[in-house]
Formats: structure tokens, C-alpha cells, sequence
């Protein structure tokens, strides 16, 4: 009768004589291990085509126009503008010198903006929540109107600016066909594409081609709401106001949160609405910082200076974005607590 007799190693679930693989937990977290990395590294694999885009699309123009703005950088450097000599902060000196008249005029044009971009965003969101929370309603043509509503953001930019600056001309524009010819609303056809009405104009085609992307997003949030909560207020006597003021607005408002700070940004930075529309030289009531720096860094051929003003652009919209959502997430957190 024999005896087998069996080693340590064996015993312990090590490796035997014969090489075999050991068995037991530690082996199956090895042998799991590739597998994980893979897991984990993959979702980065996939984004590293996008990162690198962003990359060569965005961060080096950046980083090449911050380098631009301390550099003495005029139409004698344009050849090899590596050559041009450091200015250190003097562009910056002049932008914000507003006893100069560059910086007087840099001035107008931000205060220009800033009221455009305020009543343009303002406009955007009443008129898209509107015709959003309209159309929540079932009724025969609904998905025609939608459709249309979305007509004015699925446009390219240059064919719909285009088409309203023969509507904005003076002797056969359509709008003062209407508002003259037709409707005896002014005494004679207006100019709405200098003086003070270029503002008017400007503001109207920003606010056209702005309301539906305010629809479509504000549309979308209302299909979270649940139908419940308006059946329950209606049950409880709320009206029509009552109801928008309590359950839809509230409901909305991170949807909001991101809505405004989209439509503030994309407003504030349009160039091609000003551009398209007055051409190089916009009137002064029109002149938005996006086509001023354009002129101070094409016309004057000052891209050093014009460097300049896109870098304290840049930093003023990170400023007001870092305080609009930290005062955005104080308010939500005070209305969770409550």
C-alpha cells in the first residue's frame, strides 16, 4: 500500500512540481488585473482624439494670442512677428486708459455690449419660455409650430443676416414697407442701419435667431415636470400664473442656470450678427466689443493691442461666469435647505 505524500507548496495552494498555475483569490486578481487597466484606460483612449483637437483648435491660439498681447506687434512685424518687440503690459496700459481715446472707445464699446447682450439674453428667455410652456398644450398643428418656431435657429447665420439686411434698406426694405407704407407707423422710412435705429436692428435679428435655441432647451426641461403636480394645483384652485410661478419656473431653474449663462456667453462674443450685418465699420450704438477688437487688430493693423483686448475680454467673461454660478449653487443650496 503506497502513500502520497503531498509537499508544503501543494498544501498551501502554491505552484507544484509540475509549473501549474496556483489557484485561489490572489491568482484570479492577477489574471483580472489586465483586463480592469483596460476597462479604465479605454474611456481616456477615446478621448484623446477630441483632447488633441481641442488642443491644436483652441488652447495654442490662446496661449499664441496671450503671447501676442506683450509684444509690440504692428503692420512692420507682420512678415516675422517672432521679431516684434516685447511691450510688456503697455497694450494693456492703453486698453484700460480711458482718458485715451482708444480706451474711451473700447469703453463705449464694452458698456454697447453689455446692454445688447442684456436685453438681447432677456428677450431670448421670455419669448422662448413663452412659446414653450404654450406649446405643452396638445392641439391640432402643434408639431407644424414647433417645427417653425425652430426655422430661425437652423438657418445658417450668414443667409439669415443677409436676408434681414435687405429687409432692414431704406427704400425697399420690407420693414419700412410695413411700418411706413402700410402700417402709417413713422412719418418717413427710418435708416436702420446707421445712426442710433442700428441698434434696434442688430438687437432684433440677435433676438430672432436667439429665441428658438431658448425654446428648444426650455421645451426639454418641461417634459421632466410631472403632469401630477399641475393636475394636484389645478385640483387645489391654482390658476394659469400660480401654476408657471410655482411649479414651472421653480422646476426650471437649473435648466435656466445653464440656458442664460450659454445664451450671455454666445451673445456677448457674436461677431459674425454685427459683421454680417454693418460690414467692417459698425455705427457707434452697434459697436460690440467682438467687431471693436477686429477693427483696433485689422484696421489699425495694432494686433499686439488687439491681443490685448481679447485677453481682458476673455478674463472678464471668466469672472462674471465664476460669479454667476457660484451665486447660482448659493441659491440652490438655501432653496434645498429651505
Amino acid at each position: 500500500m503506497s502513500t502520497v505524500t503531498t509537499t508544503a507548496p501543494e498544501q498551501a495552494g502554491g505552484r507544484a512540481d509540475n509549473g501549474a498555475a496556483p489557484a485561489g483569490p490572489a491568482a484570479d486578481r492577477r489574471r483580472r488585473r489586465p483586463g480592469r487597466l483596460r476597462r479604465v484606460s479605454l474611456p481616456y483612449l477615446l478621448l484623446l482624439p477630441a483632447l488633441l483637437l481641442e488642443l491644436l483648435v483652441h488652447l495654442v491660439p490662446m496661449v499664441v494670442g496671450v503671447v501676442m498681447s506683450f509684444k509690440e506687434l504692428t503692420q512692420f512685424f507682420i512678415r516675422d512677428w517672432g521679431t516684434a518687440p516685447w511691450s510688456g503690459l503697455d497694450n494693456y496700459r492703453v486698453s484700460v486708459d480711458f482718458d485715451t481715446p482708444v480706451g474711451e472707445d473700447l469703453l463705449h464699446s464694452f458698456f454697447v455690449t453689455v446692454a445688447f447682450t442684456v436685453t438681447s439674453v432677456g428677450l431670448c428667455w421670455l419669448i422662448g419660455t413663452a412659446a414653450a410652456i404654450c406649446m405643452q398644450d396638445t392641439f391640432r398643428g402643434r408639431g407644424l409650430l414647433r417645427a417653425l418656431f425652430l426655422v430661425p435657429y437652423a438657418l445658417p447665420v450668414y443667409a439669415a443676416v443677409i436676408t434681414w439686411v435687405f429687409m432692414f434698406q431704406h427704400d425697399n426694405g420690407l420693414v419700412n414697407h410695413v411700418l411706413h407704407d402700410q402700417l402709417g407707423l413713422t412719418d418717413q422710412p427710418s435708416f436702420w442701419l446707421i445712426g442710433d435705429n442700428a441698434f434696434v436692428a442688430l438687437l432684433t435679428v440677435s433676438v430672432w435667431k436667439g429665441w428658438p435655441f431658448a425654446f428648444l432647451i426650455v421645451m426639454a426641461g418641461l417634459q421632466n415636470i410631472p403632469g401630477e403636480l399641475y393636475e394636484a394645483a389645478a385640483l387645489d384652485g391654482a390658476g394659469t400664473w400660480q401654476r408657471i410661478r410655482r411649479i414651472t419656473l421653480p422646476s426650471l431653474g437649473a435648466v435656466n442656470q445653464v440656458l442664460v449663462l450659454v445664451l450671455f456667453l454666445w451673445t456677448f462674443n457674436d461677431f459674425n450678427t454685427p459683421f454680417v450685418l454693418f460690414g467692417r465699420s459698425a455705427p457707434g450704438s452697434a459697436d460690440l466689443i467682438s467687431v471693436h477688437i477686429y477693427q483696433e487688430s485689422f484696421a489699425t493693423w495694432n494686433f499686439g493691442r488687439g491681443a490685448a483686448m481679447s485677453v481682458l475680454l476673455l478674463l472678464f467673461l471668466l469672472v462674471v461666469t465664476g460669479v454667476y454660478l457660484a451665486v447660482t449653487a448659493r441659491r440652490r443650496r438655501v432653496h434645498v435647505r429651505a
